[in-house]
């Protein structure tokens, strides 16, 4: 059987032999947009639960829309000069509309890489854009704390603007449950003491911090309290399909129109199998998702549910720009030395993250379940050694060992990787 498995930019083509038995985990069909700008323009006349935008806009005088960073395949091309256009014919003039990108703890997108974020040259042109920095202490506003005492520090750009906009990807995040909305706030465009608070090991380690899980996810819930804190808030949702199509797109309150985006991704990112398997082949989804190792581990968190305790993950993520942050490898390399069990007792006993190591926390709630392989032509040798995973030199190789090594031809190959959630029901 040959199948494509995103990776980087375009696809790596894999061919199984005949005697392994594949079932492939697709997304429920999803009929994508024949005219996502209609649609768009529609979204802003008739929004959730508000005045259309437009109308918003004539008793504004700032607008400041939060969006994705380079980490995000979202389709800014399609959405934002739309947006941007309601938002002047509404009597808001472009030079006060900001986009500020929402990198959380991320490095800023700048250059050649903003510019390809935007999508839009006109946008890109037309309309002040900034990075959000998220260790600068006087650039947030001070919003007091939530009830169980995280601090509420949020860019002030954001909290002083007369109206302000998420644009957002609606996907499945193993830790939110769903990306997008609340997201783009938080961690979005908040303090590094907020998002250290947000991304503390009780809260992650909480059995409801995970793909798909809103209701009872500490993580969502913290998050809620927040954008609260903030106001008025509004959202432009979209969701695309594994060819990066636009299938849904909305516009209104932030979390009511957020749940509705969710509400309906869940129909399509959401496959139910009656069984597990002992061998699941995935990816970390392509570009841009896969150009790290600490963004691939999304890609193995995504496909726990279905994977066999004690069974094998095998991940393609090409790691284009190697292992990620310094801080994230500095968390790697406490792993490689102490161990799982060692760096999770440290981990849980604060109250404080350190930066990036939560996603070395996620890459351990996946060895607690199984073994991993990765194939990558992104990280060097000395990068390698700090993956804490096995590196192969073949999907199909690494495959027909672990078939071998389990006496079970039966595999779970997952292409699209953590933008698709299977989900054992048996």
């Amino acid at each position: 059987m040959k199948t494509d498995i995103l990776y980087g930019r375009d696809a790596l083509t894999v061919h199984f032999p005949d005697e392994i038995d594949v079932t492939l985990v697709r997304k429920q069909p999803m009929i994508h947009l024949d005219n996502p700008e209609l649609k768009l323009r529609e979204a802003f006349q008739s929004p959730s639960s508000c005045q259309p935008l437009k109308q918003l806009a004539k008793t504004r005088k700032r607008a400041c829309i939060l969006i994705c960073d380079i980490t995000r395949p979202v389709p800014h091309a399609v959405l934002l000069p739309p947006l941007i256009e309601e938002l002047v014919a509404g009597g808001i003039p472009k030079e006060n509309i900001l986009l500020l990108v929402a990198t959380g703890l991320h490095r800023p997108n700048e250059g050649d890489e903003l510019r390809e974020v935007i999508g839009s040259e006109t946008v890109f042109r037309s309309v002040p854009i900034a990075n959000h920095f998220a260790r600068d202490r006087k650039a947030h506003a001070d919003l007091g704390r939530t009830a169980s005492g995280i601090p509420i520090l949020i860019d002030r750009r954001f909290t002083e603007a007369d109206l302000r906009i998420t644009v957002g990807l609606v996907e499945p995040h193993f830790m939110a449950g769903y990306s997008g909305g609340r997201k783009l706030v938080a961690p979005g465009v908040a303090h590094c003491d907020t998002i250290f608070r947000l991304h503390a090991g009780n809260i992650m380690d909480h059995p409801r911090a995970a793909n798909c899980i809103i209701d009872g996810n500490p993580l969502h819930r913290e998050q809620i309290e927040i954008i609260d804190s903030v106001g008025e808030i509004f959202a432009l949702n979209v969701v695309i399909d594994e060819h990066r199509r636009i299938g849904f797109v909305n516009f209104g309150e932030v979390k009511e129109s957020h749940a509705d985006a969710v509400a309906f991704m869940r129909r399509h990112a959401e496959v139910s199998f009656p069984r597990r398997f002992k061998t699941v082949v995935t990816s970390a989804a392509g570009y841009p998702l896969d150009k790290t190792f600490y963004q691939s581990i999304k890609g193995m968190v995504g496909v726990l549910d279905i994977l066999e305790a004690g069974g094998t993950i095998i991940i393609a993520s090409e790691c284009s720009e190697g292992m990620g942050s310094p801080e994230f490898v500095e968390a790697q390399t406490n792993l490689c030395k102490f161990g799982p069990d060692r760096f999770m007792a440290d981990v849980l006993d604060r109250n404080l993250a350190q930066i990036d190591e939560w996603q070395t926390q996620m890459l351990v709630k996946a060895l607690r379940v199984g073994s991993i392989r990765l194939f990558t032509t992104g990280l060097k040798p000395d990068e390698l050694a700090h993956t804490y995973v096995t590196p192969v030199a073949s999907v199909v190789q690494a495959t027909l060992e672990s078939v071998k090594t389990h006496r079970d031809p039966r595999v779970a190959v997952v292409p699209e990787g953590p933008y698709v959630i299977p989900i054992c029901r048996g």
